[in-house]
């Protein structure tokens, strides 16, 4: 899967599987170029992040602070991995607290 957040969708992505909302009604079906009209959309129904084609999976450690020495966020990942051992972190709910929980402890550990 080819998740990315709707901060990082653009114009022309293919979508790799379909779109629900909150509440799971059908927003966009699979094989659908997004166009900004279909973003706005997906902003306005709270939609976090869509599967585009094309993209491979990237691990949390790419997605969380670009500026971020990539060997502390490694470790970091490695140490907080057993803690979200039972969690789904395909759920835009679980993997943003992860993405937090990671930022926060190389933060905390660079000080």
């Amino acid at each position: 899967m080819g998740l990315l957040t709707i901060d990082h969708l653009s114009e022309g992505m293919i979508l790799k599987s379909d779109v629900h909302d909150r509440s799971g009604r059908l927003l966009l079906g699979c094989d659908t170029e997004l166009s900004a009209k279909h973003i706005r959309m997906f902003r306005t129904w709270g939609v976090l992040e869509a599967d585009i084609a094309g993209i491979d999976d990237q691990p949390v450690v790419a997605s969380v602070a670009p500026n971020l020495d990539p060997a502390s966020l490694a470790v970091a990942e490695n140490e907080l991995r057993p803690l979200f051992r039972n969690a789904d972190l395909s759920y835009p709910a679980m993997a943003e607290l992860f993405r937090l929980c990671l930022f926060r402890k190389v933060r905390n550990e660079s000080r």
